[in-house]
């Protein structure tokens, strides 16, 4: 079994909590936490698991990694704090730890990601002998290995479009969704997740991913962003009332650009309440979230993904994905060489073991 921590129980964490309970070869063995009124809770009532594990939660992190685990679900956020992350994550991999995660945009692709990243991360897996593979929360498999996938079904291909379509209504994470999304915002107001250039930081290794994969060399990166106003005020279960006139949606393309068309494309469509923009794509049946693949050329293909969990909420069902991918690379992590690894190189690969096993 290999002994697995999560660090971090948010979005991701939670979700990583369960898919490891579930993966026959993977042992829980440690939580970490930031906040201290979590500091001794069970890891199965951090994760919604419906009963206890005998692993507690701690703040304590060197002792966690004194023990010496094989791995590390890093899930603690990177968004605004990405020099910490990158010094935790490297932390763990010269503790010896395969360490996966979606926290460090910058390494999606991390062949041409900026050298002074890479050097850090390979310095960290010759110091301890650990691995490194991030992956994408929104979630990572939607913008590579599934467009690519896809990709290999078509006779030609003019366009790989990957979208996420999403109502934030549902979303945990209110602070996140008024101030860097900027739902309920004024119009004038600059949400920090789509200020110039930050896109293409976020989801601009995807793209080059994706080239790379596809063997095309990319003239450029571009982004496009539009927002809209709501047109009434509208209230929501979790996060309270949006008002009319502030911003209730937002839509934004990172393009790779060949031969000077875009060519690879990773679009964002998120809306705090269905009303507003309705003439932008809206996930099958007027649900709260989907994500798409559209491959435009001969054939014309497109495949819908929808994922829910936590009582049938599509923005857990994403997250459950995300960590999934995650979570299912440690074990053939483990058994690969260390170093530092993109969604080119870990298979997606069946879930072995689990069919019809009981939820944790």
């Amino acid at each position: 079994m290999v002994s697995t921590v999560i660090w971090g129980t948010g979005n991701i964490g939670r979700a990583a909590i369960r898919a490891v309970e579930a993966h026959p070869a993977l042992e829980l063995t440690a939580v970490l936490v930031h906040d201290p009124s979590k500091t001794g809770r069970d890891a199965g009532d951090l994760g919604g698991l419906g009963h206890g594990t005998g692993v507690a939660a701690t703040t304590d992190i060197d002792a966690v990694l004194a023990t010496g685990p094989r791995a590390v679900v890093y899930a603690a956020s990177g968004d605004i704090r990405p020099d910490e992350a990158l010094a935790d994550v490297t932390r763990a991999i010269r503790a010896g730890a395969v360490v996966v995660t979606p926290s460090l945009y910058a390494l999606y692709d991390q062949r041409n990601a900026l050298p002074e990243l890479r050097e850090a991360v390979l310095a960290a897996v010759k110091d301890g002998g650990g691995s490194l593979f991030v992956s994408g929360v929104d979630p990572g498999w939607g913008n590579d290995v599934l467009p690519l996938l896809i990709s290999g079904l078509g006779t030609t291909v003019d366009v790989v479009r990957c979208q996420e379509i999403f109502d934030y209504s549902t979303y945990d994470q209110p602070d996140s969704v008024r101030y860097l999304v900027g739902m309920g915002q004024p119009m004038d107001y600059e949400p920090p997740m789509i200020a110039p250039t930050v896109p293409s930081m976020v989801w601009g290794g995807q793209v080059r991913l994706m080239a790379r994969a596809l063997g095309v060399e990319l003239d450029e990166i571009r982004e496009t962003v539009d927002r809209r106003p709501l047109d009434a005020t509208v209230a929501t279960e979790s996060m309270g009332e949006f008002e009319a006139g502030t911003q209730g949606a937002v839509r934004f393309e990172v393009q790779g650009v060949v031969e000077g068309e875009p060519r690879i494309v990773v679009e964002h469509v998120t809306r705090i309440h269905p009303s507003c923009a309705p003439d932008w794509p809206s996930p099958p049946g007027g649900g709260d979230g989907a994500h798409r693949v559209i491959i435009e050329g001969r054939p014309r293909i497109e495949v819908t993904v929808e994922a829910t969990d936590e009582g049938g909420n599509r923005s857990a069902g994403g997250n459950a994905t995300a960590a999934g991918r995650l979570v299912n690379a440690i074990d053939w992590l483990v058994d690969a060489e260390p170093g530092l690894y993109d969604a080119l190189d870990v298979p997606l690969r069946p879930a072995t073991g689990r069919l019809g096993r009981k939820h944790p």
